[in-house]
């Protein structure tokens, strides 16, 4: 009985180490499987890239104007005390934008009658004194010399006669010069000087732009210049309305780039059409030749290692990307343009960039999204994250 007892309570001990050896010998399998790498499969949106572009299209922003914009003065110097016009008012040829003090030029005019009586009495005169002098020297009273002297006489007062007048002619034309008129018919576009304000002669008052053609000045880099010629006709849309679109010319290219933007002024005439109004903005579009092929891709698909740009390729074959270094041509709407660095045919990332890897495994689409079903891979950015 004692020796069954011992045997029984020394096995005890023996079977819970046997437990516990079993139980260390499970939980180090499950902590060797645990820490086994399981291989990721990233699903992507991809893009294919079709043939390059041989075109690309130059987009320049500017405001509407008027072809001309004349800046009304007066022709004498005086203080103003009545402007007639606002901005936003239309006019028509003769419609007086504004007036001058007129009181010293009527004074002027008053004396300019008086000088041209004056020389009037005078050639009367000297016409009489003429006569007198011709039929002395008929009745040999007089010599040749007096008659000469007194046609010459005569004549000076003539000259002096037709002086006055013109005097008197000048004199009446300022009075009628301290009415500013309108010269052609438009519309006020600015107002430069007010009522009781003294001008000088051709001091701006009054801005008017001149019905009929309109015409879109924008500002363009010296890279794309050399696209614009006088004559080349182009695109024009504008921000009001998507749909008023219409077809513009190039009318002048200016010479020298400006010193401060270091651009160039190029102006783009429009026609006569009720729909644009003045200061409308308007979008100008050319479309031009590429020097080389352009390959487009949305612009989300566009990423950055070491300071270079890149994109991601993936390989149909082995379902892995890798990164491809790019040169960007420039930006559109739409996306990126791509100069070098892609072929046709290539498959690439265009969204979840900042997920891919060297040699990342992904899941391809069962078909790749084309060049115009880019916008729908652009929205998929946020389900990748």
């Amino acid at each position: 009985m004692l020796s069954f007892r011992t045997f029984g309570g020394v096995a005890r001990p023996f079977a819970t180490l046997g437990l516990l050896g079993l139980l260390a010998v499970s939980v180090s399998a499950c902590s060797e499987a645990a820490t086994e790498p399981v291989a990721t499969v990233r699903p992507v949106k991809v893009v294919e890239i079709a043939k390059a572009d041989a075109t690309r299209e130059l987009q320049y922003s500017g405001s509407v104007k008027a072809r001309t914009e004349m800046n009304h003065g007066f022709r004498v110097a005086g203080k103003i005390v009545e402007r007639l016009v606002d901005i936003g008012d239309k006019v028509n040829p003769g419609d007086v934008l504004a007036r001058i003090d007129a009181t010293d030029y009527a004074l002027a005019v008053n004396t300019a009658e008086a000088n041209l009586m004056a020389a009037e009495k005078q050639v009367e005169t000297v016409r009489l004194t003429q006569g007198r002098a011709q039929e002395l020297f008929g009745k040999k009273f007089a010599s040749q010399a007096q008659v000469d002297e007194a046609q010459l006489v005569y004549r000076q007062a003539i000259a002096a006669r037709d002086a006055a007048a013109s005097s008197l002619q000048q004199a009446k034309n300022q009075v009628v010069y301290t009415e500013l008129k309108a010269d052609r018919r438009g519309i006020v576009t600015a107002i430069s000087a007010d009522t009781g304000q003294v001008v000088g002669v051709g001091t701006p008052v009054a801005s008017v732009a001149v019905d009929g053609e309109k015409e879109i000045q924008i500002a363009v880099p010296e890279t794309d210049i050399s696209h614009f010629k006088q004559g080349q006709a182009v695109k024009v849309g504008f921000w009001t309305d998507d749909q008023l679109r219409l077809a513009g010319k190039v009318r002048e290219v200016a010479g020298s780039a400006d010193p401060q933007s270091r651009t160039f002024s190029v102006r783009v005439s429009l026609g006569d059409d009720p729909r644009v109004l003045l200061g409308m903005t308007a979008t100008v579009e050319a479309a031009v030749a590429t020097r080389r092929p352009l390959a487009s891709i949305p612009l989300q698909a566009l990423a950055e290692k070491d300071g270079k740009p890149i994109v991601w390729v993936a390989d149909r074959d082995t379902s892995t990307v890798h990164a491809r270094a790019v040169t960007v041509a420039d930006f559109a709407p739409d996306g990126v343009r791509v100069a070098q660095g892609l072929q046709p045919g290539d498959l690439v990332v265009a969204a979840g960039t900042q997920f891919m890897t060297e040699n990342l495994k992904v899941k391809l689409p069962d078909a790749t999204l084309s060049q115009e079903e880019q916008p729908v891979a652009m929205q998929a950015t946020s389900a990748l994250r």
